[in-house]
């Protein structure tokens, strides 16, 4: 169950100041750091990214022509990844986006992909994969070689999905119309698995204000439970050796920490492995005390690393 705590000046205060439920605020005290800058962080636009495609153009080329248009960008922790500083026109409206030069996509999301750790000639299996970000960007990471099987169980998303893989140049990547629990139908086992999973989007309050009153904590419930069925389904897909990314765009400990908790409790062959970017992952919530392993998961906060929220674990399968 979503853990709600008591309210108190500071909730009552915050929450009304920034137009959130009350729960959800005093959840955010509980393990947010420096809560009063994150919310104020969660009002201002959001920095837009562009990913560098690859396959298509080489960064170099691709910054001389938006420059050109009047664009400024500026490097990131990722070389593919550029922030957008100004932009004169809409970014998903130059030639550039639709001959498939650049993908628009957050850093953080991008750090998924950064974290599974991708080479050509892998097999690599992606989990509810549309609408693509992150299956290009492993796509071209893998040099268009190997195979990549893309997941996508809703038929609108996948054909979104097959477009952008067809703007991107890919080619590596086969789409299946079918969700998590249908993994093990392959019957093989893969290199690398990303599970970028379905979440309560609390990550992404600041390009959707709604949230901050239209989640509930049924949400999270509801999250967590069908996250933790398909983590169980993917982790049982990788090879001896191989590397599972466990990913979401909440902030909430129940979609994250404690859903690798009870992997690592249910599944005796699995590690956590650090992660170079973001903040620790957390070992406590409420009553609630994780695993040590935690520490090494990795969450994004707005005004610490100034990505969407979001929420990574490198995991290890022996």
């Amino acid at each position: 169950m979503a853990l709600i705590f008591p309210k108190s000046p500071l909730s009552s205060s915050l929450s009304s100041q920034y137009g959130y439920d009350e729960w959800l605020v005093s959840r955010f005290i509980e393990y947010v750091p420096d809560v009063r800058a994150f919310l104020s962080k969660m009002e201002t636009k959001p920095t837009q990214y562009i990913r560098v495609n690859t396959l298509k153009t080489c960064k170099a080329n691709l910054l001389e022509r938006l420059q050109l248009k009047g664009f400024e960008l500026k490097s990131t922790a990722i070389p593919e990844v550029l922030a957008v500083t100004k932009a004169p026109i809409a970014t998903g409206a130059t030639i550039e986006y639709l001959l498939g030069h650049y993908y628009i996509q957050d850093l953080s999301s991008c750090m998924a992909v950064e974290a599974l750790d991708v080479a050509p000639d892998q097999v690599v299996l992606d989990v509810a994969a549309a609408p693509g970000g992150k299956t290009t960007f492993m796509a071209q990471r893998m040099n268009n070689r190997g195979l990549i099987i893309a997941l996508e169980p809703n038929t609108k998303r996948a054909r979104s999905m097959l477009f952008n893989l067809a703007r991107c140049g890919v080619y590596n990547t086969s789409v299946f119309k079918m969700g998590a629990a249908h993994a093990g139908e392959f019957e093989m086992k893969f290199d690398r698995v990303l599970l970028d999973a379905p979440c309560s989007c609390e990550g992404v309050i600041a390009r959707d204000p709604t949230r901050k009153r239209s989640h509930t904590p049924a949400d999270v419930d509801y999250c967590s439970g069908i996250q933790e069925k398909m983590l169980e389904s993917a982790v049982k897909t990788v090879k001896p050796g191989g590397i599972l990314v466990y990913s979401t765009c909440s902030f909430a400990p129940e979609e994250n920490e404690m859903v690798v908790d009870r992997l690592l409790q249910n599944f005796h062959n699995v590690t956590i492995e650090p992660i170079d970017h973001g903040s620790s992952g957390l070992i406590r919530f409420g009553g609630m005390i994780f695993r040590d392993l935690l520490k090494n998961a990795r969450r994004f906060y707005p005004h610490l690393h100034d990505t969407t929220g979001f929420f990574i674990t490198r995991i290890r399968v022996n």
